[in-house]
């Protein structure tokens, strides 16, 4: 029977960090090493820590595809910004290369930014950004990531934990707020109007 390469069994139950710090790794080569390696996701931190992750699951995939179908169903309404999956990745003010589940972006930031940097990783961080936790995911290392959208100007974020029922609210210059088994998420004041039925993907 073949074995499971070492890497690929560590990947499989949860991420892996590789300190990358001495490389000097670029954009454009963080760029070519997602290009290269499809079946796993990677992110860059601002410590130059090279985050490797698994692709997620079907029932995560699933709940994925529900959030953002119903943000960019919201947004193309509202018209004032523009959504973004997981495939985007930005480049935090910080130096972080982040690339969250869902994330809501003004429009007129987009347009500003340069054609090259539209087809790389956008060099800013969108006002609102949800990351949805996966089974092998870690609650401190997801709300750690939530503090640093926040601290690179996110407005608000969304930390859904499926498996517990349970959604960690990030408002800048609010308290977090932890929800219990909520049926819907409001957007207000960042995303007027929009309303999630979270019941959804319980």
């Amino acid at each position: 029977m073949a074995r499971t390469p070492l890497l690929e069994q560590q990947v499989m139950t949860g991420s892996l960090i590789l300190n990358v710090e001495n490389l000097g790794l670029t954009s454009d080569q963080f760029l070519q090493l997602c290009s290269d390696n499809r079946d796993l996701r990677f992110e860059l931190t601002a410590r130059k820590e090279l985050v490797i992750m698994p692709l997620p699951g079907a029932n995560t995939s699933r709940r994925n595809a529900i959030i953002t179908t119903e943000l960019t169903i919201w947004a193309r309404k509202d018209g004032t910004g523009i959504t973004f999956d997981s495939a985007c990745w930005f480049i935090l003010p910080n130096g972080a290369n982040r690339g969250p589940d869902a994330a809501w972006l003004k429009r007129e930031r987009w347009d500003a930014l340069p054609a090259e940097a539209k087809e790389k990783g956008a060099p800013l961080c969108p006002e609102f950004v949800v990351e949805l936790m996966s089974p092998s995911d870690r609650l401190a290392e997801q709300k750690e990531k939530m503090e640093e959208y926040m601290a690179n100007g996110a407005l608000l974020g969304w930390l859904i934990d499926p498996n517990h029922s349970t959604v960690y609210v990030y408002r800048r210059g609010a308290s977090l707020q932890t929800l219990e088994n909520p049926s819907t998420l409001s957007g207000e004041p960042v995303l007027p109007g929009f309303v999630f039925n979270i019941s959804e993907i319980w």
